[in-house]
């Protein structure tokens, strides 16, 4: 561990230099990468120092322990104990500052909210899930802003999509991408039988303009008129718009505000999020060895969690956990779920740091 420390001290020096390179600075995009990765070691030095002054005081106490005197001797001792004691809580802490971060821990979040399997009921339960994520964000007073929703004729969602901001947004939310199953009786359902619907819910990191260089070349956009509830402009004028990366055949569509113009820049913020999560999936299928330290795939057909109505339970089945508290989840309180799930996988992770 400390030759590895000692290769980050020096990284972390040659990183401060480069941030003072008048050349880097006239290029945004490497210096925000390089001011990222500069502030992440930055948390590991502090501990690290201590450590070291720690290792001397320690080897300068130990050769007291040959002092004559029975009295310093024993507080020696006594100091040798608190000494060690606090090294060891330090290793600790610096075995879990290098376990390799997710570089989208910081960022602010896309989600994605669409209904599948169970018609009208998988609608109504994709907007318990919207719900239920805005009450979360409420509680962590993130910022949830609206980019485009396709709602169903009895009061669902068959696609939300909205960004959310604010600190940690998507170090609490990347555990939510997948499968989310629910068991209830529909209001639809006369013969009161239990019906199992599903949705998937989609977290992406919101790539910024700098994160991502999008040829205007490589876009083909289309406008057309809207359809659905939203006042006199549906149907009247082109105001929705369509766009298409060619590249990677990514599509992206809106159609929620009145401005042609507004819809095109909220449709462009998902599409740099997308192409940015695509980038960073092609990395991660080359450097396989490394998806043990990622945080689950994300992969929207990995069924994820189970919402019972009849039982009142809530079940992860990543971690085994079950609560029977789902009122309350579909509340918003989502905290004792993420941070069961926070810390299993970190501890997945320091496992293989160790291997």
């Amino acid at each position: 561990m400390l030759e590895k420390l000692k290769e980050i001290e020096a990284r972390y020096q040659e990183l401060s230099s480069l941030l003072a390179d008048p050349e880097i600075l006239k290029d945004q995009r490497q210096y925000s990468e390089i001011a990222r990765e500069h502030s992440n070691l930055g948390d590991l030095m502090i501990p690290y120092h201590r450590l070291e002054g720690l290792d001397q005081d320690i080897a300068e106490n130990e050769a007291m322990l040959e002092d004559p005197d029975p009295e310093l001797r024993a507080l020696v001792r006594e100091e040798l104990a608190g000494l060690k004691a606090e090294k060891a809580q330090i290793e600790q802490q610096l075995k879990m500052l290098l376990v390799p971060k997710d570089p989208n821990d910081n960022r602010n979040v896309i989600l994605e909210i669409r209904a599948g399997t169970g018609g009208e009921e998988a609608g109504l339960f994709a907007a318990d899930l919207f719900r239920m994520y805005s009450r979360y964000a409420e509680t962590k007073h993130w910022n949830v802003e609206l980019l485009s929703m396709h709602e169903t004729g009895i009061g669902g969602i068959k696609e939300v999509i909205v960004s959310i901001s604010g600190r940690e947004a998507f170090s609490k939310l990347k555990y939510e991408s997948g499968g989310h199953r629910v068991q209830r009786v529909p209001v639809t359902e006369a013969g009161g039988r239990i019906h199992t619907s599903a949705v998937t819910v989609a977290v992406l990191p919101e790539a910024q303009e700098v994160d991502v260089q999008i040829d205007p070349g490589d876009l083909r956009i289309d406008t057309y008129r809207s359809s659905g509830a939203g006042g006199q402009h549906v149907n009247k004028t082109d105001s929705a718009v369509r766009i298409t990366h060619v590249p990677t055949g990514i599509v992206v569509s809106c159609q929620d505000e009145k401005s042609q113009h507004k819809n095109k820049a909220k449709a462009m913020r998902v599409l740099r999020s997308r192409i940015l999560q695509k980038f960073q999936e092609d990395k991660e299928q080359e450097i396989a060895s490394q998806r043990r330290f990622q945080v689950g795939s994300g992969d929207r057909s990995d069924r994820i969690r189970t919402y019972n109505f009849p039982q009142g339970r809530v079940s992860d089945h990543r971690i085994n956990l079950t609560l029977h508290k789902l009122p309350q989840v579909l509340e918003g309180e989502l905290d004792e779920i993420i941070d069961e799930l926070a810390t299993h996988f970190q501890a997945q992770a320091l496992s293989s740091l160790g291997e």
